[in-house]
């Protein structure tokens, strides 16, 4: 757990990095590098260290991290799948008169209604699922990297037990998250309704381009404002699994760790965004190519005989592949990213509360090593 771990928030904090005893330059007599008991060395981290250290997290905990998110969002995939096959049965025959109808004629509520109400229950539990699953991930993914960066070894009951305690608030923290961007979305959704609005009408008035260009403005403004808070709260899930924080609290605390240090963490987390979106996509090029060729077979029997088996064919072959690509992408664009945050969170607190020496100390390591002939660290120069 985090206070094992000794994440407690505080608890080792206070102290500047000026006092850590790690991080001397190379080539001065007596330098020690720092303790590497897990994916990163115990000192404040340069850009290698964050990706080497997501990386080496990877390579080493994969079954935890892998298959939990496979569980999860394969499992919100079926359920969903099963969700709409049911809602589809219930409300088929209704569907069926809604769609039959000639021109002019209207729907009756009695077929409209649990058309609705079906959809409305579908998109809830949508919701639901994504959340759940999210919530699960964001918390599943410092969890591990708990015992990654002390070395020690994980199992994958203990990942989930850690991910389900802190779910709830992770869920809170995502949502309050979430909030920062709602103004920008906003616009930008109204920039595009006004813009087909007056593409569909050929509004020729003032109307539509007054709307399109205050929307654009509206974006322009509030765009930078909604990116510079996100990054500001972007530690937060990471804190509250942690340190075991509420989620206004782990917000705040997320502030007070990107403090100083706003350009270098949206730097890294856009690097790392980037990263996990082109490797996703490089995944997910092999299972569409793959399934194209059921859909060939399919098509050279269409031509002649358009029966529905072969309409199957040639369909559900690439929508299974698709699916699987889509779902090993959505792993690593889940994964690495939020691994990356994490790895940030820990080089914040290391580097503002001289977390190294207590993260040494859990992991059972030296704080520092002894220096070479007895010389003094960093040949006797003090900092």
């Amino acid at each position: 757990m985090a206070q094992d771990a000794g994440w407690g928030g505080g608890a080792y904090g206070g102290a500047p990095y000026g006092g850590s005893p790690y991080g001397g330059p190379p080539g001065w007599g007596g330098w020690v590098p720092p303790p590497k008991p897990g994916v990163i060395p115990l000192a404040p981290l340069r850009l290698g260290d964050v990706l080497g250290g997501a990386f080496s997290t990877i390579g080493r905990y994969w079954k935890q991290l892998f298959g939990l998110a496979a569980a999860l969002y394969g499992g919100a995939a079926l359920l969903m799948t099963a969700a709409v096959v049911v809602a589809y049965s219930a409300v088929s025959a209704h569907l069926e008169r809604v769609v039959s109808l000639d021109h002019g004629e209207s729907a009756s509520s009695a077929d409209v209604v649990p058309l609705v109400i079906a959809g409305c229950v579908l998109v809830l539990l949508g919701v639901v699922t994504l959340a759940v699953v999210s919530g699960l991930m964001y918390a599943a993914v410092p969890a591990v990297l708990q015992d990654a960066v002390l070395g020690r070894p994980v199992s994958f009951p203990a990942v989930w037990h850690r991910a389900w305690a802190h779910l709830f608030p992770v869920i809170g923290t995502l949502i309050l998250t979430a909030l920062v961007a709602i103004v920008p979305v906003l616009l930008l959704m109204t920039v595009f309704t006004w813009a087909v609005i007056g593409l569909v009408t050929m509004d020729s008035g003032g109307g539509t381009p007054a709307a399109v260009t205050l929307g654009v403005v509206g974006v322009l403004v509030t765009g930078p404002l909604a990116v510079w808070l996100w990054i500001k709260v972007c530690l937060a899930p990471a804190a509250v699994v942690f340190e075991g924080r509420r989620p206004v609290a782990a917000l705040r605390r997320s502030s007070q760790l990107v403090r100083g240090d706003w350009w270098r963490i949206f730097g890294i987390t856009l690097l790392a965004g980037l990263m996990a979106g082109v490797a996703g996509y490089v995944v997910q090029m092999p299972f569409s190519i793959l399934g194209i060729f059921p859909g060939m077979i399919g098509g050279a029997s269409l031509d002649e005989d358009p029966s529905p088996a072969a309409v199957v064919v040639a369909m559900s072959g690439y929508l299974v592949a698709t699916l699987l690509g889509q779902l090993v992408s959505q792993i690593i664009s889940a994964t690495f990213p939020q691994l990356v945050t994490g790895l940030l969170y820990v080089d914040r607190r290391i580097r503002t509360e001289d977390l190294g020496p207590a993260l040494a100390e859990a992991a059972g390591v030296p704080a520092h090593g002894v220096p070479p002939y007895g010389a003094p660290p960093y040949g006797g120069m003090h900092r």
